[in-house]
């Protein structure tokens, strides 16, 4: 939500498409051995040698992916790369340049703005990529954001979705359904403002989930995790729409079957007290909440060793025949079929 408190609101217009590019992107400097030439002229100038490339894009849109009543235009730049780089760490590559493409109405004004880029800014500094280009544009319909994410790996290490085999083990890395939960806890509180625009909501409790779902954190770490314990996946996907959906890309695309254990799925507690409070089963979070932006990965069942104990990764299942479909063991033991029950960005319900 804009500050109405704020008296500063300079116009867009005053400063025009290239005077705001360049105001927003006067701070960013270049880190990257690759990156040639960023911004400033026509296109950007890459060098990646001997190294594979890789390219992934997200496009966000107000009131369909982000409410601004509650998520702060800083957040929104950040969790927007977010998005974006946990593609390129889910081939097991490395992130190294991003663009940024924004659609904005006319009711935001230049102040706003950098608020947003202040986030892409910190999320660039953070994870190590340069912001190398993008466009500004104006929109009739709120805010749109489209980032596309460059990364690189060599051939050899990059992961794909379609390499699982039977018995091979399914890894998660983190926990799973608290940025579903944050997201709950927000829109309840969205709710109690509109009749009480006084209320002044205590959300210690939900720090955790809260957080999760307004500033996500992509799981770069893992790629070096897994090349330090000398473990490649067969296959990778990131968790962004849900466990039982990725579960199902990795099993289309692979081929096979798998068994995902109910009582193996990392919940962090505050988590199950939240899905308690709100009377969800938490394994129905965890199956179809998504944003968790976390990495689902499988492997070959010698490479076991090597990450047992580890505390970032989970193993939750195996793969099976593909004729044996794809099931959740309950508690008690009973095999549940899994549906995709996750985000889908062009159901009508979610709209």
């Amino acid at each position: 939500m804009l500050d109405d408190k704020n008296p500063k609101r300079t116009s867009l217009e005053e400063l025009g498409e290239f005077g705001l590019i360049k105001h927003l992107t006067k701070d960013f400097t270049t880190k990257q051995k690759s990156t040639l030439k960023g911004i400033g002229d026509d296109a950007a100038v890459l060098d990646i040698t001997d190294k594979k490339i890789v390219v992934s894009t997200d496009l966000l849109i107000e009131g369909v992916h982000f409410d601004l009543s509650y998520v702060p235009l800083k957040h929104l730049g950040y969790k927007a790369v977010m998005v974006n780089l946990s593609d390129i760490y889910a081939m097991n590559a490395i992130a190294t340049q991003i663009t940024v493409s924004i659609a904005v109405s006319n009711r935001f004004p230049l102040e706003a703005l950098e608020e947003l880029y202040s986030g892409i800014a910190l999320a660039a500094k953070t994870y190590n990529v340069d912001l190398i280009g993008g466009d500004t544009t104006s929109s009739t319909k709120g805010m749109l954001i489209s980032i596309t994410a460059i990364g690189q790996a060599k051939e050899e290490d990059l992961v794909y979705r379609n390499g699982a085999k039977p018995n091979d083990l399914l890894v998660v890395t983190g926990d799973l359904g608290a940025a579903y939960m944050g997201l709950q806890v927000l829109e309840r509180e969205k709710e109690v403002f509109k009749v009480n625009p006084n209320s002044n909501p205590d959300l210690s409790m939900y720090t955790y989930v809260v957080e999760r779902q307004l500033k996500p954190e992509a799981r770069k770490d893992v790629v070096p995790l897994l090349d330090a314990l000398g473990v490649k996946p067969t296959s990778m996907i990131d968790i962004s729409d849900g466990l039982s959906s990725e579960i199902l890309h990795l099993c289309e695309e692979s081929n096979v079957g798998c068994n995902l254990f109910e009582d193996k799925i990392p919940l962090d507690p505050t988590v199950i007290s939240s899905c308690e409070e709100f009377k969800i089963n938490s394994t129905t979070v965890a199956l179809g909440g998504g944003e968790d932006y976390e990495l689902l990965f499988t492997i070959d069942q010698k490479e076991f060793p090597k990450i047992k104990g580890n505390p970032n990764l989970t193993v939750i299942g195996h793969m099976t025949d593909k004729n044996e479909g794809v099931h959740l063991i309950s508690r008690n033991n009973t095999k549940i079929p899994i549906t995709a029950q996750g985000w889908n960005g062009l159901s009508k319900e979610e709209q």
